[in-house]
């Protein structure tokens, strides 16, 4: 079942939750772990991301330096289909620019459509972490609207090989991100907004926000969107705080502010467990505020931890 048709048919907030693949060399079982402890509170999706190859340098003995190419966390789409496959509950898997062509991404939709999965979340990714700039591959997309552009090109049958007979379609439902606190790269809020409406008006069919500890940093950017013509559900997406150092370390990933508040009641923790508590508890409030002022869905970021997770959803659900 495609997402825009659950949030539109929901009758009350439905919330979803975002899940890695197991690092290379890993089983699935924490994966299904995860699954499995928060399945009895109905979620509607479930988001997979997908990681592209990474460039590491080795020190060979004779003091060469030998560069390798490894994806730290392969299987995007086979853990996707296992999990829809087994609990029956729809999955998001992340399609990127960054780290491959369009051909690549072609093939992929084309094995996400034969497993059943007619749902993705088109991003452009993060660049090479040796690169000061992001830079697609030969033969790829440098933004997420070409991206979007390419999967609305499928529901018509329209491959990169035109001259393919008697195309399939293949009819994707199109999630995009969106930036409360705007998009690091973005020289203004403005410009920012204006590159998420260029992939509204390629076809996505909602936005899912980055996380934000500030709801009203949130109610701001739906606001913001509407005013410049999108009208797509906006889905709000937040973080539990499970580590202390977190405090720093998330402003500086992801570019986002951590309220005072927040941030002198972390400051005061003597240890993870004391954050996890403390984070938690702020993202119950925030959910809970969310839902009094009329969300339909929420996306939970549980990078890999579960048991905050289902503290807010025992709490708000």
């Amino acid at each position: 079942m495609k997402v825009i048709d659950i949030i539109k048919n929901s009758e009350k907030p439905i919330f979803s939750f975002e899940l890695l693949p197991p690092l290379k060399g890993n089983d699935a079982s924490k994966i299904y772990n995860t699954v499995e402890s928060l399945v009895d509170f109905d979620p509607k999706y479930i988001n997979i991301t997908t990681h592209r190859d990474e460039m590491i340098y080795k020190e060979l003995p004779n003091g060469a330096i030998e560069k390798r190419v490894v994806r730290k966390r392969p299987g995007t789409v086979a853990i996707a289909a296992a999990i829809q496959h087994k609990y029956n509950i729809p999955v998001i898997p992340h399609i990127l620019c960054g780290g491959f062509s369009k051909s690549e991404t072609e093939h992929v939709l084309i094995d996400l459509n034969f497993m059943g999965i007619d749902n993705v979340l088109a991003l452009r990714g993060d660049g090479q972490k040796t690169d000061h700039v992001f830079k697609p591959n030969p033969d790829g997309h440098s933004n997420a609207n070409e991206l979007v552009e390419q999967i609305v090109n499928l529901r018509s049958g329209k491959y990169l090989e035109e001259d393919l007979r008697n195309s399939a379609p293949l009819d994707f439902c199109i999630g995009v991100a969106g930036y409360p606190e705007k998009h690091f790269e973005a020289p203004n809020f403005e410009t920012d907004l204006e590159n998420l409406k260029r992939k509204v008006d390629a076809g996505a069919d909602y936005i899912v926000t980055q996380m934000f500890f500030d709801n009203q940093k949130y109610y701001d950017f739906v606001a913001r969107c509407r005013a410049i013509g999108i009208t797509v559900p906006i889905i709000p997406g937040i973080k539990p705080i499970n580590l202390k150092n977190q405090l720093t370390v998330l402003p500086k990933i992801f570019n986002i502010d951590i309220p005072v508040e927040l941030a002198n009641e972390l400051a005061k923790c003597k240890d993870d467990a004391a954050a996890k508590q403390v984070g938690t508890e702020w993202a119950i409030q925030q959910s809970k505020d969310l839902i009094a002022n009329k969300i339909s869905s929420l996306h939970i970021y549980t990078y890999g931890v579960s048991d905050n997770t289902r503290k807010i959803v025992e709490a708000v659900f």
